[in-house]
Formats: C-alpha cells, structure tokens, sequence
C-alpha cells in the first residue's frame, strides 16, 4: 500500500508551541509505510497468540488418545492456558506501563516460546497440564499489549479501521494452528506444539521494526524519544520542536484501582463485563466445535475442514467491520454485528440440514469476529495513557475467566448428555446480553487519545 498522507509529504508541520498533547499531535500525521510495517509485525503477534490458543483444542483429540482422558480431562486442559492467561492479565498491564510497551510485547513472546516448547515433552498429564498454564502467563501479555501499542502509534483518523485490521490475525492465527495441526498429524501433538512454540523467535521481528509508543515515552518523560518516534511514524512530515513539551492525560497514575475510581468506574464494569459475556458466547462454542459437530455426523477431518472454512469467513467479517467503524462508529458496528450473530447462533443451534448449519456457521463467523475486532479497538480508547494497558489488562482478565469456565461447564453438559440444540442456546444467551450492555459505552470514533 502506498503512503496516504494528511498534508504534503514533502513539508514538514514544526510544532512548536510551549505543550502539546500527544494526541492532538497525531491529528497531523500521516498515514506511512512505518506504520503498515508497524502493522504487519504486530497483526503476526496477534496470530502467534491465536495460534497458541488454539493448538491445543485442535490436539486435544490426539492428547486425550495418548493420556486416555475423557472429556471433562479435556475441558480442564484447554482451561490450563487461559487459567495462566487469567493470573498474568493484570500484571503484564502494569509491566506495560512500567517497562513499556515494546518491551512487553518481547519479553512476552520469548517466554511463551520457551514455555510451550517445554509442554512438548511433558511425560504426563500433570506436568503438561502445568506447563500450558505457565504458557498461558507468558503468552497473555501479547494481548494485553499489542492491541494498546498498535493504536497507540496510528493517527487519529485510521486508528479504528486498521485497529481492525490487526485483529484479522485471530483466523490467520486459526488457519496456521489447523494447517499445523492438519500436517503434523502422523507425526503426533508433540510434533504440532514444537512448531507451534517456535513463534517465540518473532520477538525478534517486533524488536527490530516496531517503535515505542510516543505516549508512552511521554507519559514517563522520555521528551526526546517521543519525539525521535513521532518523526519515524510521520515519515519526516511532522517534527516537534526541542522547545514544545509532549504531554498525556495525567489524570491518572497507572495504579489498577484508579480503573474504579468515580470517573471510570462506570465504563470499567461495563467493559469487563461486556468481555465475560462476549468471550463466554464465542468461546464457549470454538473450544467444543469439533465435538458438536461430530455429535451432527461429521468425522473428526470433516470438522477441521468446517473449522477453516469459519475462519476463511472471519476475514471479510474484519474488512467490512473496519470499513463501517470509521464511518458509523464503534458502538453501532458492535451492536448491529453482535445482533446478527445472536441470530446466526440461534440458526446455529436449531439448524435441520447440514447446509443450514454450515450457512448459520459462517454468518456467525463472520459476524461475531467483525465485532471482536471493533472491540479490540474501542476498550484502550476508553482510559488515559497510564491506566491504558491496564485497562487491557482487566478487559483480558473478564475474557479468560470466562475462558475457564465455558470449556469446563460445558464439557460437563457434553459429559453429562446434553444435546446440541440446548449446549448452543445456553451459549448464545451469553452475546445477547452482550448486545444489551454495549449500547451504555459511550462512542470514541474519531477521538484523540488521552
């Protein structure tokens, strides 16, 4: 893509008034190939970290035959990771905030690799089931991080649409994990979580051609590398001058209460709660897809082929969320989108045919993830700097513990005989109450950040 400048490329706007907002500084930057370089190297830490999440649910057949588990074995296994991602969520916030951003992200990939290269050669299931928990602490600050670091380096006016974008990693991050998974399989799940860990080594990726946050070097008075970066993101076409100081929202000093304080405590419990119900409702029918589908008939490769298929449909769900979002908003996007995946679910559930579930599948695909991805933007444009990432951070924190619950309850419902039109209903529940709560978060479009 070519760059798509806000004024003249070959002029350079110097500002230099006394203080400046690094927000309002961002109004004139232009778009750069920085920033899709940026874009590229995060959007694969994001499928790095869906890759992670998912690879063991695509194993989880292989692992349960080795292991002789049974299905409520299985359901605490794909709990493991998030119950680890559950217990890191809020301190990978404060490290962000601390450290910085790209400094997390890479400490976060590293570990992770190193983790879950080790979960390849658990002799058991104790130590399997400890080592993907682990991995699950490593592993949660790229979600944490990457989402507030990416928007934290765009300009106002692309912020929401290519936000989006990057969140379009989660189904290439599914389509890797499933092609591993689908290619390694006479080889063994030992063999898919080797590759699998290898992601690990992008760090280096991310070390190399991804900046650190302006707002952040502000926030913590680093003047003269906020303005370095600023130049590097505008590609020369805005300069700050030695005199002007950057400055962010200082409202807030970055402590996890201040989330709860009467000027935030309102969107806060909205947000958090809106990620449980979300993450229940979405989460709670991928983690178990390959069992009700094989309970619909399909053999185990059939229900990978279904797999992919949703995950191919999730990517125009992304284009057309990230072109509505900058011109509707965030709110009318989500509510509409979550709507129409409330209806595809109950489709879903009540489908007669094969072709109708396939059809209700991928509107649900298609619509659900759109609005997973305006989500992804609208919870760091919600808080101040300080308090961005650990805003992040709690947001994470609602998803995974729905994460640990859905697997399990609903194993237990499989366990226990439940059918397929009631299991899917029972999660379907969860993204209508989604759709009410969203209507209460107030609109951020267009918006700088504080």
């Amino acid at each position: 893509m070519s760059d798509i400048p806000s004024m003249p490329a070959c002029s350079a706007v110097d500002l230099d008034v006394s203080n400046r907002t690094v927000g309002d500084v961002f109004r004139n930057v232009p778009l750069t190939r920085i920033h899709l370089q940026c874009c590229l190297v995060l959007f694969f830490v994001f499928a790095i970290e869906a890759w992670e999440m998912m690879i063991i649910v695509y194993t989880a057949p292989l692992i349960a035959a080795e292991f002789a588990l049974d299905a409520l074995a299985v359901g605490h296994l794909i709990s493991a990771m998030f119950i680890g991602m559950l217990l890191g969520a809020l301190g990978w916030g404060r490290l962000a905030e601390r450290f910085g951003r790209k400094r997390a992200i890479i400490w976060s990939l590293g570990a992770y690799g190193v983790i879950s290269m080790g979960s390849a050669f658990a002799p058991d299931y104790s130590t399997l089931y400890a080592l993907r928990l682990l991995s699950g602490v490593a592993a949660v600050g790229m979600m944490v991080v990457t989402f507030a670091h990416f928007q934290e380096l765009l300009p106002v006016n692309h912020r929401g649409a290519l936000t989006v974008y990057l969140a379009a990693g989660w189904p290439i991050g599914m389509l890797l994990a499933l092609g591993a998974t689908v290619w390694l399989l006479p080889y063994g799940w030992r063999a898919i979580i080797v590759l699998s860990s290898l992601g690990g080594l992008w760090a280096i990726a991310v070390a190399r051609w991804v900046p650190e946050s302006p707002y952040w070097l502000a926030s913590v008075g680093r003047q003269e590398e906020a303005r370095s970066a600023i130049g590097t993101l505008s590609g020369g076409t805005v300069n700050v001058a030695d005199a002007c100081v950057l400055q962010v929202d200082r409202s807030a000093s970055g402590r996890q209460r201040e989330l709860f304080s009467r000027a935030l405590l309102k969107v806060s419990l909205l947000q958090i709660t809106v990620n449980f119900t979300f993450s229940w409702g979405y989460w709670g029918l991928q983690t178990w897809l390959p069992t009700l589908l094989q309970q619909r008939g399909l053999s185990l490769p059939q229900s990978y082929g279904f797999i992919a298929l949703s995950a191919l449909c999730m990517i125009p769900g992304y284009m057309v969320a990230s072109y509505l979002t900058a011109r509707l908003g965030r709110k009318k996007v989500i509510v509409g989108f979550i709507s129409a995946s409330v209806l595809a679910g109950y489709g879903f559930a009540n489908a007669h045919t094969l072709q109708m579930l396939y059809l209700s599948n991928f509107a649900l695909a298609f619509f659900s993830l759109g609005a997973w991805g305006v989500w992804g933007a609208w919870i760091g444009e919600l808080y101040p700097t300080p308090l961005r990432t650990v805003g992040y951070g709690w947001a994470i924190f609602a998803q995974r513990v729905a994460n640990v619950l859905a697997p399990s309850l609903i194993g237990a419902l499989i366990a226990y005989g439940s059918s397929f039109n009631l299991t899917t209903t029972i999660i379907n529940g969860f993204l209508l109450v989604t759709v009410v709560l969203t209507v209460f978060i107030p609109e951020t479009e267009g918006e700088a950040l504080r």
